[in-house]
């Protein structure tokens, strides 16, 4: 589920509520209220308020494993299409990188000749 920044967020940390912009009623002594101003948040303390909430970490850290689960997949797949001796040779990230750049300039210099 994705949180966009201008949708509102209930549940708001170290309990918090969200006034915005909206006047706050105080009672004076002679029992006549008057309005403050509460002053609405930043647009920066807004998004801190939303990235402080468990909802928005569990979002994060879901959206995080399928970012790392997919990247994982490609160098997989990368790793598929290399040659090496011997073939099932376990290699590192930078290691498929740089065999693939190798890869593909001896390949290059093959369509050249």
């Amino acid at each position: 589920m994705m949180l966009s920044p201008d949708q509102p967020e209930p549940d708001l940390p170290w309990g918090q509520t969200d006034t915005g912009s909206v006047p706050a009623v105080l009672e004076d002594g002679n029992d006549k209220a008057r309005c403050a101003h509460v002053p609405a948040l930043s647009r920066e303390e807004k998004r801190r308020w939303r990235r402080a909430t468990a909802k928005y970490r569990s979002a994060h850290a879901t959206r995080e494993r399928v970012r790392v689960v997919s990247f994982n997949v490609a160098f997989a797949d990368l790793r598929t299409l290399l040659p090496t001796l011997p073939p099932d040779k376990r290699l590192s990230k930078i290691e498929i990188l740089r065999l693939a750049i190798r890869y593909i300039s001896y390949l290059n210099h093959v369509l050249d000749v």
